[in-house]
């Protein structure tokens, strides 16, 4: 076989297994959202589930997801910055260093489950914050950690080395070179890579189930005093979230129109998770070109 006949034929079998994986996507994402699209509305999104008669939403579970992003997001941010700058610019090659990324490694392709249980014993029973969105964003933690200090490591790296090297030269510290010139021009992949691993948060529910617990109290949204149990911002209640609701509804089927309403809130899910995916790509654009100066 001629290598202009070799080409043609890799070209066309990598095209193929492009096309599949393309026509696979869209057909699971057409199927969900056929199926739970049509039960979405306003009722269904603020309205709290009913478990006696039919009808009633997914008010409650979708605001704790949110809630549980926003707590998860706090705790994550700073130290996979702090981690990720000190990889790039502090740490030293050496067997040290080496273990630590095996370590981000190794915590980055941990199940799920393992997660969720290592939460139960360490974080609800030993540390005593009990089933809670707060025990549910620390467990989320050991996912995105990993995640936010390879990103924030590689952005880093990716600054010229020029332009390091020329704010040094110019008598700047160590910290104010990093700060001034080299986390602005890292910052649009940063974002970017948050934002991404922010959309996981939605989709956990292994995890959840032993630490953010399986059920929710009665919320009050009139109440916004966080230290209340009824509380939609108290951090330290049991808190279902949208993914573990659309386990439950489906294992349990107490609601009569429990297949409607788990395809409603997996529609829901999916179209969230794609709002991310979108959103990262266009913010990651508009800080790319900021601080380019590209058109």
């Amino acid at each position: 076989m001629s290598a202009k006949t070799a080409d043609k034929v890799a070209t066309a079998v990598i095209i193929t297994f492009a096309g599949v994986i393309v026509l696979i996507m869209a057909g699971l994402l057409g199927f969900i959202l056929f199926r739970g699209v049509g039960h979405i509305s306003w009722d269904f999104l603020t309205s709290a589930p009913q478990t006696i008669k039919a009808g009633g939403g997914i008010g409650p579970q979708l605001f704790n997801s949110l809630f549980l992003l926003v707590l998860t997001m706090i705790i994550t941010i700073p130290l996979g910055l702090g981690a990720g700058i000190y990889m790039s610019q502090y740490s030293k090659p050496g067997k040290v260093t080496n273990f630590i990324r095996l370590i981000v490694e190794v915590l980055s392709s941990f199940p799920s489950i393992v997660v969720g249980l290592f939460g139960l014993l360490v974080i609800v029973n030993i540390f005593g914050f009990g089933f809670s969105l707060f025990s549910g964003a620390l467990a989320l933690t050991v996912f995105n950690l990993p995640l936010m200090v390879r990103i924030t490591e590689q952005a880093m790296a990716s600054v010229p080395l020029a332009q390091k090297e020329a704010s040094l030269a110019l008598g700047l510290s160590k910290w104010k070179t990093i700060k001034s010139i080299m986390l602005p021009i890292a910052l649009p992949i940063i974002i970017t890579g948050t934002i991404l691993s922010a959309g996981r948060v939605f989709g956990e529910a292994a995890a959840l189930l032993f630490t953010a617990g399986m059920s929710s109290p009665r919320l009050d949204f009139g109440n916004w005093n966080p230290l209340s149990p009824t509380s939609p911002l108290n951090p330290f209640r049991p808190a279902e979230t949208l993914a573990v609701h659309i386990w439950k509804i489906n294992s349990e089927g107490l609601a009569p129109d429990a297949p409607e309403i788990a395809a409603g809130a997996s529609a829901v899910l999916i179209l969230t998770v794609l709002i991310f995916n979108l959103l990262a790509r266009y913010i990651g654009r508009l800080m790319h070109k900021k601080f380019t100066a590209t058109k």
